[in-house]
This record gives C-alpha cells, structure tokens and sequence, in this order.
C-alpha cells in the first residue's frame, strides 16, 4: 500500500545511551502524524495514530480506484467554484448560455453561494428546493435544478465532491402539471392571418403551412425556398441577444427540409413579387461585434431593410393583429398588451402539428418536418391532437373476434 505515517515528535532512530527516541523540534506542536507519501494525494496531519492509519487505508484504496476525493477541495464555497472552475466550461448557444448564467446568477449564488461544497447536503437542498417553489413555476425551478445539479456534477468530476446530493431520494424535485400544447381553432387561425399587416401577412402563412419558429420565419431566405421540389431548407434564425441581432442555425444546432404545400408555394410567390427580399449583414453565431459577418436576402425585413426584432414584432405586429381578430382585448392607452404565453407566435406551430396529425400524417414525418431530435418528443407534445389514435386497433381487435 502507497503511503507511510510520519511522527512528526519523535526521531526515528532512538538515543544510544537512554534508548529512547529523541525528540524533534516539533515535539508538542501541531497534530503529530502526518500521512504522506500517496501519490496525487496531499499529505495530512492527525492528533492520533489511529486516524492517521484510517486515513491511509482509505486514501490509499480509493487513490487506487481512481476514486478518492480530498475533503479539503471540497471547502471551496460555491460561489468561487462557478466562478473560477464551473463558469468558464459552459458551452453552447449565446441564448443558452445567457439562461443558465441568469438561472445561476439570480437563483443559485444569492441562496447557497456562501456554503461549501462540501456542506451542501441533501438538508440543505430539501429547505433550498422549498423556498424555490415559493418564488417560481414549477417549470422554470426544474430548470434551475438541473443548471445546480450540472454544476455539482462537474464538481464530482472535479474530484471536489464524492456524490450529487442532488439525487438523493429525500430531494424531490418540483412536479411540472401535466399541461397539453394548445392549437388555435382554424377559425381562429385565418382570423389573424387577414388580420396582421399585409407586409407580415407571410409569417403567419410560414409557420401555420411549415410549422417554422419564429426565428426561423425571419431568418428564412428566397434561396431556402425549392419551388421545383415543394419544400423548404431551414438553414438558419435570426436571434436577439443583449439588445443585438445574429444569425444562427435553428434550435438544437440542426437543419432541415420542410414539406411545402401549394398553398405556401403560391403565398411566397405573390409576396416576392410585391415585397423583394433585402439582403442583411448580420454576425453569425452571436451578438459579438468580432464574429465573422453574413449577408443573406432576408424574406422578411423592416420597412427599413432590416431583420426584425421578435420583441419589437410582437408588440407592434404580432399583439395589434390578435386584439383585431378578437383573441385578447384592445389595449387602453398608455397600458400593455393583455397576451397569455399560450397566444404567442409559437401557438402557429403547435396548430399545425394538430392539423397535421388530425390528417392523418405520421409521427415520424411530422417530427422531421419540425425538427425534433425523436419522434418520441412529437408525440410526448402532441399526442392529444390525434383523436383517432387507437381506432384502427379497435377494429383489427372487432374484426378477429366480432
């Protein structure tokens, strides 16, 4: 076994005239039994023979499993652990990264930043998740958990930490309700669509034809659209971060070819010819002025020539058109926009999941044209918009014994 104790009292070599151990300079100082030797591992003092021995078999053994983690590392307080260890491995899209350093910043520091490592103990998380659900949607404290749970995991990794106290069976996270995505009624649908500014009119004919986002419609270019084929390239997005637009690839890093109706077909065409699109130069990949700059025709401009803010659009466009069709009331002056989540742009998208599955059209099929990673996603958001779904058993199960 690597490693020796040390008696940091007495010599070694003992007195060849009392026959006693001579005592060294340290004698009655500090701990006395310093383990050391180990390799990767730091030495370490004890007041008594036996935790020293403990110490060294246990170090020794986990050193040799690969799984041993000083206490001490453990000490550092949260806080200095995101900042100078945890902060600067996050990856990802700025939008993304822009979250969790927010759900961290306003959530997770100003609650436990103080506590070690080391002290957060499932106690501890117990009385933190308690207070988090006073203060947040069940959604959003999941989403702040699991930013706090990857942080505890990098400290494991950072062998900073044994477990995650975060899985420990008393720790139960917030239950998110069971609540279905939501489609306009068609009526609905073609109420807006006569109703929005006769410029934007295409967006809500994208999204509710192709199922687009909304950063895909206004980062759409004549170039993504195959008349020849009847389909549509979804290449990039126009995003808005730290008050500064950019283009990006779509959610989840992915394109995609979308299917493209007539009906989509002949609006895009009529819009070209009254609206030509507007080249825009805009940084690829994030807001910063250094990144490597694009110019694409853009569909959808500002009256200006510009991509369009989704902040801007929704107040100015998006709003204004749904209080004319009747979906929320008109606002007085000098007050906001009374708009629910589920009457965002994004309910575009969902109505044309459920018209599509109400069609009949696989799952499988639908979620590529949506771009979702598996079909298991699609059908986990929208399996409530196909009533037929177990009908065509009913009748193979009624043919065989009816």
């Amino acid at each position: 076994m690597a490693g020796y104790i040390e008696d940091r009292w007495l010599k070694k070599k003992k007195d060849p005239v009392t026959g006693k151990r001579e005592r060294t300079a340290r004698y009655g100082k500090g701990s006395r039994y310093r383990v050391a030797g180990i390799p990767g591992v730091r030495d370490k003092s004890f007041d008594t023979l036996e935790d020293a021995k403990a110490w060294l078999r246990r170090s020794s053994t986990d050193n040799e499993r690969g799984e041993f983690v000083d206490p001490r590392d453990g000490s550092i307080t949260l806080d200095d652990y995101v900042t100078h260890y945890w902060q600067t491995g996050v990856r990802g899209a700025p939008g993304t990264v822009k979250r969790i350093d927010e759900r961290v910043r306003l959530h997770i520091l100003p609650q436990l930043g103080p506590v070690s490592v080391r002290d957060i103990s499932p106690a501890v998380l117990r009385g933190y998740i308690a207070a988090l659900e006073s203060e947040c949607s069940p959604r959003y404290a999941r989403q702040i958990l699991t930013s706090f749970s990857n942080i505890l995991e990098t400290a494991i990794d950072d062998k900073r930490l044994v477990r995650n106290p975060m899985r420990a069976k008393s720790v139960r996270w917030p239950k998110v309700p069971e609540d279905q995505r939501e489609a306009w009624p068609r009526e609905t649908a073609q109420r807006v669509r006569d109703a929005i500014n006769a410029r934007y009119r295409i967006s809500v004919v994208l999204a509710l034809g192709c199922g687009l986002r909304q950063g895909e419609v206004f980062g759409l270019s004549p170039e993504d659209v195959d008349f020849a084929r009847g389909v549509i390239r979804v290449r990039r997005q126009v995003q808005l971060l730290h008050g500064r637009l950019y283009f990006t690839l779509p959610k989840g890093g992915k394109t995609r070819v979308v299917d493209m109706p007539p009906s989509v077909a002949s609006a895009l065409a009529e819009y070209f010819m009254e609206y030509p699109a507007v080249e825009v130069e805009l940084p690829w990949g994030g807001p910063e002025p250094d990144r490597e700059k694009k110019k694409v025709p853009l569909i959808l401009t500002t009256t200006y020539g510009n991509a369009i803010r989704a902040n801007i659009f929704n107040v100015e466009v998006w709003k204004p058109a749904l209080a004319a069709a009747g979906v929320i009331p008109m606002r007085e002056k000098g007050e906001r926009w009374k708009a629910s989540r589920k009457d965002g742009f994004h309910v575009l998208r969902h109505t044309y999941a459920s018209i599509i599955l109400e069609a009949g059209e696989s799952v499988v099929t639908l979620a590529r044209w949506l771009g979702h990673s598996s079909p298991t996603i699609t059908l986990d958001s929208y399996a409530h918009f196909m009533p037929e779904a177990g009908g065509k058993g009913r009748s193979a199960i009624d043919a065989l014994l009816g």
